[in-house]
């Protein structure tokens, strides 16, 4: 048996909010857990209290779940719980008042620019070669997300202005700048394929847009024929970027709004690759701060 309220929030967020697939998939995982947990209790989820809610926290921490799914689950909660609160289906958030649980955090792999470069410089006489060197080049050179990248028609690239217009997470429209590098190459591209404005910019089968999964398969192959080992996939490119625009210029809110992020404690991460980056500089070059083996 489902619990109402819980419908009705992942219907607003799949309907008024426009969430993604991928990110409504991870909300009703944490509040069906947290409903079939009240059910076992006897109870709805609107009547929960915080002992409670921090009961169920407590009950998933016991069945092995790692800080930051907690601190995901708990995530979702606080968010349901506003929401019922603006519904008035509850006076007050039961979830707002716990603490998450601290997890380590791990900082994202990057290229170093000489990777990067060898990765997005694909021979453009291969097979699907002006594709592939259009699409990496655009990658690096804007951070974009996977599915932004997928979703692209060419309406959405001004190649003119090196500009290109993306509908990020929660439906916010940005405008993302793209290099030299990456204009050239979508320009090449295009004049390749004929394509009307609005085509998708990199098609896959029949006439819809390239798929993520293929994305990966041939980001994949590409760092390989490339001579890198690493695990590359589209999210490294967009760290990378993300990592070399703040090394270069040490401006934060500038990545924040390049990337799209509502929040700038997400961005925040890629300080300390920053100053991991600066540590080795220092350590390398300074005749006092040389450690001995």
């Amino acid at each position: 048996m489902r619990d109402a309220d819980v419908d009705a929030f992942l219907a607003h967020l799949q309907v008024e909010r426009r969430m993604s697939a991928h990110t409504l998939d991870a909300y009703q995982r944490d509040l069906l857990a947290l409903s079939g947990w009240a059910m076992g209790e006897g109870v709805s989820v609107a009547t929960l209290h915080t002992e409670q809610v921090r009961g169920f926290i407590a009950a998933e921490h016991r069945r092995g779940l790692s800080p930051k799914s907690l601190q995901r689950r708990l995530s979702a909660c606080r968010s349901l719980y506003a929401w019922l609160v603006k519904q008035g289906r509850v006076a007050a958030s039961p979830a707002a008042s716990i603490r998450s649980p601290k997890a380590p955090r791990k900082l994202p792999q990057v290229l170093d620019p000489d990777e990067a470069k060898a990765l997005v410089e694909v021979p453009t006489d291969a097979p699907l070669g002006l594709r592939d060197r259009a699409l990496l080049e655009l990658f690096y050179s804007s951070g974009l997300r996977l599915s932004e990248l997928c979703a692209l028609r060419w309406r959405d690239v001004d190649i003119a202005d090196a500009l290109v217009s993306v509908l990020g997470k929660g439906s916010k429209q940005r405008s993302v700048p793209i290099g030299s590098h990456a204009r050239n190459a979508l320009a090449q591209w295009r004049a390749s394929t004929g394509a009307n404005n609005d085509a998708p910019v990199f098609p896959g089968r029949g006439d819809g847009p390239i798929t993520p999964r293929a994305v990966q398969l041939r980001l994949r192959h590409l760092a390989q024929q490339q001579g890198l080992f690493k695990r590359v996939h589209p999210h490294l490119l967009r760290h990378s970027f993300a990592s070399h625009i703040l090394e270069s210029s040490g401006d934060l809110r500038g990545v924040q709004e390049l990337l799209g992020h509502a929040d700038i404690a997400t961005t925040q991460i890629y300080t300390h690759l920053d100053y991991q980056h600066l540590a080795k500089v220092y350590d390398a070059a300074h005749p006092r701060a040389k450690r001995k083996g």
